[in-house]
């Protein structure tokens, strides 16, 4: 699928942001969903999933609480809300999909083989 991501900009420490991911290209439903991020100098991260028909939802433990991610089979968007964001949070989000990934790895990068260009999100403090 071809991923398409929005939303990004500048929120002050403990603000909101949401970030959103248009599909096209796949069955979408068929898919698992991820966003990832990376900082300057940092490597990419995983953040925050969707299984295959959006059967269930998975979370970097870190951020549990804080990002919820949602998506929407019949528009082919996934989204992910960041609440109470802190500046080490300031990063690049991407949105990646697979219909490959197997469970073990779905935290992993190099799993997914579909991304999108990537949105800035920068929290000031």
């Amino acid at each position: 699928v071809q991923l398409q991501a929005s939303g990004g900009g500048m929120v002050q420490a403990g603000g909101s942001l949401r970030v959103s991911c248009a599909a096209s290209g796949g069955t979408f439903r068929s898919y698992a969903v991820a966003w990832f991020r990376q900082a300057p100098g940092k490597e990419r991260e995983f953040v925050a999933g969707s299984w295959k028909y959006g059967s269930t939802t998975y979370y970097a433990d870190s951020l549990k609480g804080r990002f919820t991610i949602s998506r929407d089979n019949s528009k082919n968007t996934v989204s992910l809300q960041m609440n109470s964001l802190k500046p080490e949070d300031t990063a690049v989000y991407y949105c990646a999909a697979s219909d490959r990934v197997i469970v073990s790895e779905r935290r992993n990068p190099q799993a997914y083989g579909d991304w999108g260009q990537g949105t800035l999100v920068t929290v000031s403090s």
